[in-house]
């Protein structure tokens, strides 16, 4: 069975009719900042496809739309346009607007502008100046000339009727336009990147001052309305259950499903032997004895470490790590059935990347993304879905969890694979090779806590490499494995840098791993970023 045909009933908490700023999607790899932009203004909004139907987005109060820039040229054949069902939405409703980038030469074309091939393409930072005497209330406080990122190969000749330019680049006149009767606005250049300092300030102007949304996004509000709203839903007598990892998206959801029913909710750890060191043990402290979640823990390393007997090929690790948990999963759901009652519901963690990922113009995926450790649960298990994350960014949940009073390092934990060490471990997975690993990317781990970098890198792990090396210790010749540390910057592991780690931070793990790890001795650092690699190294 694929992953993600297992859900046959599906049942999404959280998704209350509140007011919201509607993002259309016309493709651009920015997309999803635009978006979290406004969610950092404490301003509730979602993605949609530039393409959805005037009948979705009618059901919803918009407070204000934002257009996405995007890869077309609003001029070729096929290139995206808004339904004029929703233009009518907003006209009729007198909606605030803001174009950005193919978003702002999309309004341009469809308000009688004329878009065309620049002469020159401008990508990167560029110096933008006011127009003389503007006091468009979209600049309100920046000063009469601003950096912002450009990403074009197209830009705007003529300017809609009843439109006026508010500022311009020496290599375009017209890369902000606004119609104030209309309440639309346009920008050429990108300001939900960080490569444009003011963007953020532009977008507060847009969206708090111009269209006037409440700042009222606040985590323990819908800790508060998501509790009461799984409550109606599973009922007095209903049972869930959840498989947790002890990652901060598991822990903060199984916490948020405990404060709803309490042990109704079963969560069920599986040790797969592929854990970090004495996780497992961490874990059951942390969200059994610390959180009082209904946890119980399967100790399955045997279990798991012979099938990977042999095994070198990173795809069948984790078709065999995937079908195992899930057949344990199931052994595990008919025991607690049979203890405390049947269980309806699934909990998951799924986060707002991955609902962006589904819905996106043109997206990578037609499906949104499974948890790891649930994704292909056989069709026997009819289980409603609950997924009370599926609204937030990674930042929305380590707020959410710190608003619910999860202690802070466990809120700021770095992610880890479904699959585990097994990943990480380049070749066959043993017993011994896990725990040569284990040990090393403690050190590492311990190492960043100390030097006060780990709240600063996205990602961090060693990486156990299927390669030998010649090495010197004491008066004796040694032949052991090569490892090498990961560590990324990043803010929606959609793209990631690697950390610039000091030298002597390097040198310290260095010397601990090598000195203190039997069965390593050669450490190297990944200073490759994503794109063209990728996080994981399997």
């Amino acid at each position: 069975m694929s992953e993600g045909e297992y859900l046959k009933q599906s049942s999404q908490l959280g998704n209350i009719n509140r007011p919201q700023v509607a993002i259309l999607d016309f493709g651009s790899q920015y997309s999803h900042l635009i978006a979290r932009r406004v969610r950092e203004l404490h301003v509730y909004c979602e993605l949609y496809s530039c393409l959805v139907t005037p009948e979705e987005l009618g059901k919803h109060e918009l407070t204000a739309v934002i257009l996405s820039g995007g890869p077309s040229s609003v001029y070729e054949e096929g290139a995206p346009h808004v339904a004029q069902g929703v233009w009518d939405i907003i006209k009729e409703r007198n909606v605030p607007l803001l174009g950005i980038c193919y978003g702002m030469q999309e309004l341009a074309h469809v308000f009688g502008g004329k878009v065309a091939p620049c002469l020159k393409r401008e990508y990167g930072k560029a110096s933008v100046s006011r127009v003389e005497g503007c006091n468009s209330p979209l600049f309100a406080g920046l000063p009469e000339e601003f950096i912002m990122w450009m990403s074009h190969g197209d830009k705007l000749h003529e300017v809609p009727e009843g439109f006026k330019a508010v500022a311009g680049t020496s290599n375009a006149d017209f890369v902000a336009i606004e119609n104030v009767e209309k309440q639309m606005w346009g920008l050429q250049f990108h300001p939900e990147v960080t490569h444009s300092p003011l963007g953020k300030d532009i977008l507060k102007n847009f969206v708090v001052n111009i269209a006037n949304a409440k700042q009222d996004w606040v985590m323990t509000d819908y800790a508060n309305e998501f509790i009461e709203e799984v409550r109606a839903k599973v009922g007095p007598n209903g049972h869930v259950i959840g498989a947790v990892s002890g990652g901060v998206d598991s822990t903060v959801a199984a916490v948020l499903m405990t404060r709803a029913i309490g042990d109704r909710f079963h969560a069920v750890l599986v040790d797969n032997g592929c854990l970090r060191k004495d996780e497992a043990v961490k874990v059951l402290k942390r969200m059994r004895d610390d959180c009082g979640v209904n946890l119980r823990c399967v100790d399955a390393k045997d279990r798991f470490l012979g099938l990977l007997k042999g095994v070198t090929d990173p795809e069948k690790k984790r078709k065999i790590i995937g079908g195992t948990f899930i057949d344990i999963f199931q052994e595990e759901a008919t025991k607690i059935e049979a203890e405390s009652g049947k269980c309806d519901f699934l909990l998951q963690g799924t986060l707002y990347p991955d609902v962006i990922e589904s819905i996106s113009y043109k997206g990578p995926s037609a499906t949104i993304k499974t948890h790891h450790n649930v994704g292909g649960l056989p069709a026997t298990m009819k289980l409603k879905l609950i997924e009370p994350l599926r609204e937030l960014f990674k930042d929305e949940v380590r707020e959410l969890g710190i608003a619910l009073g999860i202690d802070e390092a466990s809120v700021w934990r770095h992610p880890f694979p479904g699959p585990g060490l097994a990943i990480r471990i380049l070749g066959e997975v043993t017993a011994e090779r896990v725990a040569i690993l284990q040990h090393a990317d403690d050190i590492v781990i311990e190492e960043l806590y100390k030097s006060g970098h780990y709240r600063m890198i996205g990602q961090a792990f060693v990486v156990l490499l299927p390669v030998k090396s010649v090495g010197v210790m004491g008066d004796g010749r040694t032949y052991e494995n090569v490892a090498c540390v990961r560590c990324v910057e990043t803010t929606d592991y959609m793209t990631a840098d690697f950390y610039h780690l000091p030298y002597e931070v390097m040198g310290t793990m260095s010397s601990r791993v090598i000195n203190e790890v039997r069965g390593i001795n050669r450490l190297c650092y990944d200073i490759s970023s994503k794109p063209p690699a990728t996080i994981e190294w399997e």
